[in-house]
């Protein structure tokens, strides 16, 4: 089964591998690989967080119209 991994896993997974990585104490293969795995995992989380800041930003309007959201300051 391929199961979608949630965000919230994916960066606990992040967490995981930048603190193996600035342990020191895995080998260089080993580091690569973690390097690369935790790259996808940025690029992951980074596309899922620009969806979600999309779907945000608009809201439905009482009439069903959809509209940009913005903070006024």
């Amino acid at each position: 089964m391929n199961e979608k991994v949630k965000f919230e896993e994916k960066m606990k997974d992040l967490e995981s591998i930048i603190n193996d990585l600035e342990n020191g104490e895995i080998d260089l293969d080993e580091s690569i690989e973690k390097y690369t795995k935790a790259m996808q995992l940025v690029k992951e989380c980074d596309s899922e967080l620009k969806n979600v800041e999309e779907q945000v930003s608009k809201l439905v309007s009482e009439n069903g119209s959809v509209e940009n959201f913005s903070i006024e300051e």
